[in-house]
């Protein structure tokens, strides 16, 4: 797609979690310019009605496109994505992708045993949307979902590798593993993007719980290589633009564990 100006992507989430979607991409494609916002006022979205969720999306958007030269959107929270898609592509003329469709399609594509498990926020767990985008893909793939919402707390205090989330996974995994349908899982989505940064600790539990290996899948990846395929080459000069709706102080220490600060300054914005 032959672009005459610089490309732009805009990435927005609930908190410093999407940061793990922005390094992503900016890793795949160094050279685009890129703008992020933090909703970290109104963090978390995952306990909150789907109407406020689609309220407050829409308004951070809103923020992130009223300069305009954005060419694509990237909604890098599940909650939203899981709420809030629709009204946004209706209300802007601009794409605007999701973080539940890769991630999905990326939990088909790595299953053996048919079993998918899904760790995310109450929200996105009660919307069924990971289900749906995998029966979408193949009907054949069982869906099993778990709410995990203290996850996004502990993320956000930057405790990845810590006691007290060991603690957290195991309450949460090991009644849920008690189903035997859901011990057949070879896959499992983090379904929220706060939750990469327990990778190790997921992968530590997982092993002292199941007898096999279980893949952890997130869709950053799947996102950066989308938009790398569609902007590979794109004119840019990499530039980085950080917002937080609340303690830029506290943003820039967690989020910084989450991407290189070094990047960017981050600015204060009301929504």
């Amino acid at each position: 797609m032959a672009i005459p100006r610089p490309a732009r992507i805009a990435v927005f989430d609930s908190g410093v979690g999407g940061l793990t979607v922005l390094a992503a991409i900016h890793r795949a494609l160094p050279e685009l310019d890129l703008r992020f916002l933090g909703d970290t006022a109104r963090l978390p979205y995952g306990t909150k009605s789907a109407h406020t969720v689609e309220r407050y999306a829409l308004q951070a958007a809103e923020s992130l496109l009223r300069d305009g030269d954005v060419d694509v959107l990237v909604v890098a929270c599940n909650t939203a994505s899981s709420c809030a898609l629709p009204a946004l592509r209706q209300r802007f003329d601009i794409e605007v992708l999701g973080v539940i469709e890769p991630g999905a399609a990326a939990a088909v594509a790595a299953t053996r045993t048919g079993h998918v498990g899904v760790v995310g926020t109450e929200r996105t767990v009660a919307s069924g949307a990971y289900a749906h985008a995998v029966a979408a893909l193949d009907p054949a793939v069982s869906v099993h979902a778990r709410a995990t919402p203290l996850l996004v707390s502990l993320a956000e205090e930057g405790w990845f590798d810590h006691p007290a989330t060991d603690a957290a996974l195991r309450a949460y995994l090991l009644p849920w593993l008690g189903d035997p349908a859901v011990q057949q899982i070879d896959t499992l989505v983090l379904g929220c993007t706060h939750y990469p940064v327990f990778a190790l600790a997921l992968s530590r539990v997982l092993g002292d719980l199941l007898d096999h290996p279980v893949r952890l899948v997130d869709s950053a990846e799947p996102i950066a290589r989308l938009l790398a395929r569609r902007f590979a080459g794109a004119p840019g000069q990499g530039t980085v633009e950080l917002f937080a709706t609340d303690s830029i102080e506290r943003f820039e220490r967690v989020g910084g564990l989450f991407f290189p600060m070094a990047h960017a300054q981050v600015a204060l914005v009301d929504l």
